[in-house]
């Protein structure tokens, strides 16, 4: 596919739309080291328009006017270290939805809730696996573990319950 994006984004941008777009901003810029790009006010104190890059990606954003709809966004952020950039989140506000674990694809990582109700993938690449290890690992007690209870806590969370449930792993179909 030929890369019609221009120079700088992906093809592909996700839109955040909270109701105070530069504390959002501001969130970003100290839990995961984005970079702001802009940050456009309209007349009436609100902002039209912003933008932050977080590594690779830039996060585009606007104030949520009063009859629209709240709509929190589900994200994945890939960082150096999941940990330190969940303790980073924590520290601006966010609360941990899941807790830290190691997955059987090789990455390490966890979901918090920022303050605006943005609920955050955060993780980090510790291990390159192979696709058909993958799958052998999903069934090791371990994995099999973590991958529940990164179901359970989303869908508790995604749900308003104390608990939530997991559907059983199946190999996606060729």
């Amino acid at each position: 596919m030929k890369h019609t994006a221009p120079e700088g984004y992906t093809s592909v941008a996700p839109w955040v739309v909270t109701d105070d777009t530069g504390a959002l901003l501001d969130f970003i810029a100290a839990a995961f080291d984005g970079e702001e790009i802009a940050r456009v006010p309209l007349e009436d104190g609100t902002v039209g328009h912003g933008e932050i890059r977080v590594g690779d990606t830039v996060v585009l954003a606007f104030d949520r006017r009063p009859d629209w709809p709240v709509m929190p966004s589900l994200l994945r952020v890939y960082v150096p270290d999941a940990d330190a950039a969940m303790a980073a989140a924590v520290a601006q506000g966010a609360t941990v939805v899941t807790e830290a674990i190691d997955s059987a694809w090789g990455d390490r990582g966890g979901r918090v809730r920022d303050p605006f109700g943005n609920i955050w993938w955060v993780t980090s690449r510790v291990e390159d696996v192979a696709p058909d290890r993958v799958w052998q690992r999903m069934s090791e007690p371990k994995y099999a573990e973590s991958m529940r209870i990164a179901q359970e806590t989303l869908d508790a969370e995604l749900g308003g319950r104390e608990a939530g449930v997991a559907g059983a792993r199946r190999h996606p179909s060729p």
